[in-house]
């Protein structure tokens, strides 16, 4: 049996070290009873910068656009970690938030999407984790709705292991960019990781418009992983901000 596992702060939103505590999505291992599970993950209920959140009534505002800069094509280990789908990639550029340049280190996926766009969930959103040299994280959100194939993802899926057990697949060739739409309007806030241990330490830019997958393709992951996100949390005393990236 051969695993491959990110660092619990590199795996940013999903994945954890194979020994850790399980945790699930249903039931006494689900999202409301995480901070039971293990005392390292009380923030999971205590937080007040939880992930993920409803975007809406968000304060129009100026700040620097994401630059995002990631590599035109790219290679992928694929796995999956009983959670989700995960894709790690090494050197396929990043993105840079002020002053702070982030490489992206992997991209996973959940359906239906984890955050929600004035009360609405998308039937499946990206998360692509990206960390800085210091070991800050930031965290591209995507949705992505029915419609026209996203050619790349076929190329994933391809490539997708047959259970969280099976030796892990190599994607050889993923356009990352087909995963942004043209228009990159974005939401920022900051958050959290959305699973255990839940720390407050993500800059999240999700972006307001989605991009597309066939039906067909959708339900490739769905099938595997259903209701595979952490409800929204409340935002408390946080501030939204949206802007033309």
């Amino acid at each position: 049996m051969t695993r491959i596992w990110l660092p619990l702060a590199l795996a940013a939103c999903t994945a954890l070290p194979a020994h850790a505590q399980h945790w699930g999505y249903e039931g006494h291992e689900g999202p409301a009873h995480w901070q039971d599970l293990d005392p390292a993950w009380a923030v999971c209920a205590a937080g007040q910068q939880q992930s993920p959140i409803n975007l809406t009534q968000a304060l129009a505002a100026e700040f620097a656009p994401a630059q995002i800069d990631w590599a035109e094509e790219t290679a992928g280990v694929v796995v999956d970690n009983g959670h989700t789908v995960q894709v790690s990639v090494e050197n396929a550029g990043g993105l840079t938030l002020g002053d702070t340049h982030y490489a992206l280190l992997q991209f996973h996926f959940h359906a239906a999407s984890e955050h929600t766009i004035n009360g609405r969930q998308a039937p499946m959103e990206v998360h692509f984790v990206h960390q800085s040299a210091t070991g800050e994280l930031a965290v591209i959100g995507v949705m992505v709705e029915r419609g026209d194939a996203l050619a790349t993802l076929g190329s994933v899926w391809a490539a997708m292991p047959a259970d969280a057990d099976a030796t892990p697949g190599i994607a050889a060739r993923i356009h990352l960019n087909e995963f942004l739409p043209a228009d990159r309007d974005a939401f920022r806030y900051q958050g959290s990781l959305t699973t255990p241990p839940c720390s407050e330490i993500v800059s999240w830019t999700v972006l307001t418009n989605p991009v597309t997958a066939t039906p067909q393709q959708i339900e490739a992951f769905a099938t595997r992983h259903p209701d595979s996100f952490r409800p929204v949390q409340p935002l408390n005393r946080r501030y939204v901000l949206v802007s033309d990236e």
